[in-house]
């Protein structure tokens, strides 16, 4: 019998093996079962960034804009994004950021798009701006922990170090019904039982 991790189905052998390279350290849970999906020829959904890579810190042309308030002075920017490996059955994506070591008790949404064509592949920077006209025709901005749509970049108290968690979602749906003032929960609800597989790329600020 097939087990599922991160949306996937994985043969048995393959989960041992993922099992084995966590127990000796090598691979984080993620990298190991991507690394076995892929060897076997399996369409593994990725996401990457040309403006930071895993882990790395997220420069000040990311950060929040002094217009919100909060003390930070960047440039607001949302970094470029692209995917591939969409599994079958994928009708439109979604893509969210969230800060989950934010000081509020349930974390912090940064950003959230739905809606996006199947046929789309890639945002490019500054794609999360509603007035750039940089998103993709027919993808939908939903309002924010900052009360609106659109993306709003890091600025966190000063001190500890945050992770922002870039979610890419293959959506079993052409659109979800929810509008641009929707609720991030009721849009993670939604996406809980449409995502298909998701890929997630984390980038790291502190100030």
């Amino acid at each position: 019998m097939r087990s599922a991790f991160d949306g996937v189905q994985v043969e048995p052998q393959a989960m041992r093996d993922l099992y084995l390279c966590q127990a000796l350290g090598r691979l984080t849970a993620a990298k190991a079962v991507r690394a076995i999906l892929i060897s076997g020829g399996l369409k593994v959904l990725t996401l990457t960034s040309e403006n930071f890579s895993e882990g790395d810190y997220l420069g000040q042309d990311h950060a929040l804009s002094e217009i919100f308030g909060f003390g930070c002075k960047g440039g607001n920017l949302s970094p470029q994004l692209a995917w591939q490996g969409a599994p079958p059955g994928t009708h439109s994506f979604a893509l969210t950021c969230f800060d989950p070591d934010a000081p509020t008790g349930s974390g912090f949404w940064h950003w959230v798009v739905v809606n996006i064509p199947v046929g789309v592949a890639s945002l490019p920077l500054g794609a999360g701006d509603p007035a750039s006209g940089k998103m993709a025709a027919g993808a939908l901005e939903v309002r924010t922990d900052f009360g609106k749509p659109g993306y709003g970049g890091p600025c966190p108290p000063p001190g500890s170090v945050h992770r922002y968690v870039f979610t890419l979602h293959a959506v079993g749906l052409p659109q979800l019904p929810v509008n641009a003032d929707t609720s991030a929960a009721i849009v993670g609800f939604q996406l809980h039982f449409n995502t298909l597989q998701k890929a997630s790329l984390t980038g790291l600020f502190r100030r």
